[in-house]
């Protein structure tokens, strides 16, 4: 293989999120409503060579070491399992905020397993690829499809893909990375119960009401994290034009949804100018 092949790595929204429980193992019980945003990572594989990964972007400092990268991480999960895998090296666009509640490093991880696929002929079925992803990370799996939907267990328990209407949103972050292992040793609810995310609708109106009625359990778990995910959640509320506001995955990106892009790029204008510290992004999810 020297062909170069790309692919984009979309931003993961939990447009909610429950915790139903704590396993027997320590994990947690989830059920997650989660779509995917235009913002995306790009990553490039370029055949032949010795795996590497090169990381470039406005958020290649934060990503650390290129040897802990979920990238490297997901190629070591699949030639476990797959004898001979072609490989090279990997380059990197870092576009999504690192430790956000956004998913970047899993997105990431899946765009390499899927670019891995096509250099060695492997079917996007192949559950050789669904098992290296959630050997990788519990946000892997819905990442491999980025299409919507309902996401259970410790992610490995996905429903069929939901056909869901495109929603205007504003992303927003403090500035501040937030480890989801943190939030969780914060969690002290046991939310218990069956799971409720039954018929999701597909009209944008029906949907953003639906919305209203489930939340993100771990919300208050980061805001004791992070206090100025609060801020966030207030400033996003006070924008004109600004719907339903929510928190995404374990924090701290937050968004609002917006009726047009119009009002959400307007909306960050304003807010940009208030938080010079913040990072801001108008996108739409679905």
């Amino acid at each position: 293989m020297s062909a170069t092949l790309v692919d984009k790595a979309p931003a993961k929204i939990n447009l909610t999120l429950r915790v139903l429980g704590r396993r027997p193992d320590g994990y947690h019980e989830l059920e997650s409503l989660v779509a995917f945003a235009a913002l995306a990572d790009a990553l490039t594989l370029q055949g032949g060579g010795d795996v590497a990964l090169d990381i470039a972007g406005p958020f290649a400092a934060a990503c650390g070491p290129a040897a802990d990268n979920l990238v490297l991480k997901a190629h070591a999960a699949l030639r476990e399992r797959v004898a001979g895998l072609k490989a090279g090296r990997f380059s990197l666009e870092k576009n999504i905020p690192v430790a956000a509640g956004l998913g970047g490093g899993s997105a990431d991880a899946a765009a390499a397993l899927r670019l891995l696929a096509h250099a060695n002929g492997l079917a996007p079925a192949d559950p050789r690829l669904a098992a290296a992803a959630l050997a990788v990370g519990a946000d892997v799996p819905v990442c491999l499809e980025f299409q919507a939907r309902i996401m259970r267990g410790v992610g490995d328990e996905l429903s069929a893909p939901l056909d869901l209407p495109r929603l205007v949103a504003l992303l927003v972050n403090p500035g501040i990375a937030l480890a989801t292992r943190d939030v969780f040793a914060k969690f002290a609810g046991n939310q218990g119960g069956v799971t409720s995310l039954a018929t999701v609708p597909r009209e944008r109106d029906a949907l953003i009401g639906w919305l209203g009625e489930h939340g993100n359990d771990l919300t208050h778990s980061a805001i004791a994290c992070v206090p100025a995910i609060a801020d966030v959640l207030q400033a996003l509320g006070a924008l004109p034009g600004a719907g339903l506001t929510r928190m995404s995955g374990s924090g701290p990106t937050c968004f609002a949804l917006f009726a047009s892009p119009g009002e959400a790029a307007a909306a960050a204008q304003r807010l940009t100018a208030k938080r010079k510290n913040w990072w801001v992004c108008p996108t739409v999810i679905g």
